[in-house]
């Protein structure tokens, strides 16, 4: 996993979006480590912040993708989503609607909302506009606060 850090670290803006990607999907990765090497080596946060934010919601609307397919078996096969949280996600999603794309950054709590998203085929372009803007505001609290140190 080391290797594969440092791979991404060595690629700048784009290893970071790949990071972003990664972590905006089912799959688990941090892409907090892959940003705080990069803000380290120098690069710069401004271009990390949109970069990361580009790759994490397009790895959002992956999740949304794989939701809209409609199939719990293959939601829980390939998107790794067992039935309980895939319910109790579509429950926060019926509730809130799109605004639940805002917590799309959470770890599991947004990837489960993403795919409900998509299960419910919510209105795909309010559902990134909330997406976009959690998971920005999550990428600029890290690149503000690694500044302020």
């Amino acid at each position: 996993m080391q290797a594969f850090l440092d791979f991404l670290i060595a690629h700048g803006d784009v290893g970071m979006f790949i990071a972003a990607f990664l972590a905006g999907t089912v799959f688990p990765f941090a892409s907090e480590a892959v940003l705080l090497g990069l803000l380290a080596a120098g690069a710069d946060g401004v271009s990390l912040l949109l970069w990361g934010t580009a790759g994490n919601v397009l790895g959002g609307l992956f999740n949304y993708w794989i939701g809209s397919l409609g199939k719990e078996e293959w939601i829980e096969r390939y998107a790794k989503v067992k039935p309980e949280k895939l319910h109790s996600g579509l429950e926060k999603v019926r509730r809130w609607g799109p605004l639940a794309g805002f917590l799309g950054w959470v770890p599991v709590l947004g990837s489960v909302l993403t795919v409900s998203l998509g299960f419910l085929r919510c209105n795909l372009p309010l559902s990134l506009l909330f997406l976009a803007i959690g998971k920005f505001l999550r990428y600029a609290v890290i690149v503000v606060a690694y500044g302020a140190r």
